[in-house]
């Protein structure tokens, strides 16, 4: 079964629990790095430019709550596919 956004956001609210928190940042931190490794320009645009220093995890998964609090159509799509949209959303590359 696919990871369901209301799934994988019912973990990153728990930061108490040490397994939920790790799994949040695992799961985040796995999604954007493979994002990183698959993307090659000359074949297709980035659309996610995070500009150095970063912020940390912790305030990007924040946001992403919020943002997908306010979007609750997307609770039952995939959590790779919100967190991809979000991203792109929140770290747009230059046009």
């Amino acid at each position: 079964a696919v990871l369901s956004t209301q799934e994988f956001i019912t973990s990153c609210k728990s930061p108490a629990n040490a397994d939920s928190r790790n799994f949040c940042l695992g799961y985040a931190t796995g999604l954007y790095d493979t994002y990183l490794a698959t993307r090659h320009p000359s074949m297709a645009k980035p659309f996610i430019c995070v500009k150095q220093p970063g912020p940390t995890r912790d305030a990007v998964i924040g946001d992403f709550i919020k943002w997908v609090d306010a979007k609750p159509a997307l609770l039952s799509n995939p959590a790779a596919d919100s967190v991809l949209r979000f991203l792109a959303e929140r770290f747009p590359c230059p046009a």
